[in-house]
């Protein structure tokens, strides 16, 4: 008898900001997977680890290390799609066996989420649910209480591993935006924003709604590397009633 996959949203950080039905499903998990970089700490088992039941099962799933070979070239992609399907066929044995695995997902599950990989490989195969949760944006934008978009305003949300021409255009374009993906390319977004007329509305948001939270306009934050959790956004409402 097949298993069930449930692919859980821990949400940005705050374990408050789990929902019912996550701790719910958690609390039903035979084995529970996460993503991690080898040798790091999985930062949604951090937020969720309190919720496992006694006697699960935990399955890391680590990335290789990638980060010195860019995200277009072949070794790059040859590297991570052996990644997600070895990830795959981990979770899969688990299924076939009948347990009940939820694979936990920062912010969302299916929006810029690893888990997607998993569900798109295996959701053809066996029963899958997928519990939404709380994005890293929305808890960014509500960290800083900066009211995003309003009325008929247009919300881009953009890589930021973009090519800066191409950032710019968008960001031009958009009435309100969100930059994810930050890190290294933090000089490059700025580049962008100010090319685009936009810099002066953004905000830097880091580790939103973590008890560490940093927050500060973008044109006043250091051009050094950004960590992972980071954000920038650049709030619509420029014609607010």
């Amino acid at each position: 008898m097949k298993g069930h996959l449930i692919g859980v949203g821990v949400g940005p950080g705050d374990p408050d900001l789990l929902t019912l039905k996550a701790v719910k499903a958690l609390q039903s998990a035979d084995v529970v997977g996460y993503f991690a970089k080898a040798g790091n700490v999985s930062h949604a088992r951090t937020v969720a680890a309190a919720h496992f039941p006694a006697g699960a099962v935990e399955l890391p799933l680590l990335y290789p290390v990638t980060t010195e070979i860019h995200r277009h070239d072949d070794a790059y992609r040859t590297a991570i799609g052996a990644f997600y399907d070895a990830s795959a066929a981990a979770v899969a044995e688990h299924l076939m066996a009948g347990r009940t695995v939820a694979v936990l997902s920062e912010g969302d599950p299916l929006f810029y989420g690893s888990y997607m990989h998993i569900h798109v490989r295996l959701a053809g195969r066996f029963q899958t649910q997928v519990i939404p949760g709380v994005t890293g944006m929305s808890g960014c934008w509500s960290e800083a209480g900066a009211p995003i978009a309003q009325g008929d305003d247009v919300l881009m949300v953009l890589p930021g591993t973009l090519d800066e021409a191409e950032l710019a255009r968008r960001l031009a374009e958009a009435d309100a935006a969100v930059i994810m993906k930050v890190g290294r390319n933090l000089p490059k977004i700025r580049r962008a924003l100010a090319a685009a007329g936009r810099l002066d509305r953004a905000v830097y948001v880091e580790r939103g709604t973590m008890a560490d939270c940093a927050l500060v306009p973008l044109a006043e934050r250091a051009d050094e590397r950004a960590p992972y959790f980071a954000i920038v956004l650049v709030p619509g409402w420029e014609r607010a009633a």
